[in-house]
């Protein structure tokens, strides 16, 4: 395992990608992949690569390959609830054989999917999992993996994740594990860990956060999202002890990235923010070498 970064994570506190990334000691980034198939540069925040061509493909790899720069996965914001769905599997379909292309292991998937309230389990259940089959199944030639993502209020149930997983039945599909959101949808901590040795063995990617709430607090089922702006913290500073987290990884197989998406940069001033991503960085590759 190494550490990773986001890309929108690291321009909050840097002028650039590679800026960040060698401040930071990293050489690896995860890259959002827009609906119009662009990715942000790496050199330089204000270009971007479009990866509707095969120029901007070539483009992409030979800046990654001059800087120095892995890309550990791409993100993907799909809603499989909108009216657009169907387009939404296109543009799926077209980043994982991007990613096929370029050498990177995992797409993230979102669970967001609008109007699932009203849908019930079955049918939400239903619905997502047919329209990752079609990815999985027009990309069957790709040595990609997807990985959903526990976000928002329907993917940090883990019972709409297992109901998926058997719906699909694909070893490429697992989960983008975001450590800190199942402890932001409300869950115990103790129900927290729980859930991430369940699904250990299927992660595919990750994504790193914390929180820190006061102590009679971590052991009760809260609201979802309670006080997150008040609570959420650095990375070193949450109850989520992530160096168990890691330990939980590791006895799964999972060797890839700790992908670093600190969500509590926003409480801090600018010049503050290059800081708080530092002792992220420094601390997850302090857990790693231990």
């Amino acid at each position: 395992m190494v550490v990773s970064i986001r890309d929108a994570v690291v321009l909050h506190g840097f002028r650039s990608v590679i800026d960040g990334l060698r401040t930071l000691g990293l050489d690896t980034v995860e890259l959002h992949v827009q609906r119009d198939l662009t990715v942000t540069a790496l050199a330089d925040a204000g270009q971007r690569h479009d990866l509707r061509a095969a120029g901007g493909v070539k483009a992409l790899e030979r800046e990654a390959s001059r800087l120095g720069v892995r890309i550990c996965a791409f993100l993907l914001g799909n809603d499989f609830g909108k009216p657009d769905a169907d387009e939404q599997v296109t543009w799926m379909t077209q980043t994982v054989r991007i990613a096929h292309q370029l050498g990177v292991p995992a797409v993230r998937v979102d669970a967001i999917v609008s109007g699932w309230e009203g849908m019930g389990q079955e049918r939400v259940t239903h619905l997502f999992a047919e329209h990752i089959k079609r990815v999985l199944d027009a990309t069957g030639d790709a040595a990609v993996d997807l990985g959903i993502e526990n976000h928002g209020a329907l993917g940090n149930r883990p019972e709409f994740l297992r109901a998926v997983l058997d719906a699909v039945g694909s070893p490429r599909l697992g989960l983008t594990l975001d450590t800190g959101n199942f402890y932001w949808f409300g869950h115990p901590l103790s129900r927290v860990y729980a859930i991430m040795q369940e699904f250990a063995p299927v992660v595919k990617h990750t994504h790193v956060k914390n929180i820190a709430y006061p102590p009679d607090l971590r052991e009760q089922q809260r609201p979802i999202g309670y006080e997150y702006g008040r609570y959420v913290c650095p990375i070193p500073d949450g109850d989520i002890d992530h160096q168990r987290v890691v330990a939980l990884l590791q006895a799964a197989g999972y060797d890839r990235t700790l992908c670093i998406e600190d969500e509590s940069l926003g409480k801090f001033a600018p010049e503050e923010r290059p800081t708080v991503l530092q002792r992220g960085a420094e601390h997850l590759k302090a857990l790693l070498a231990g």
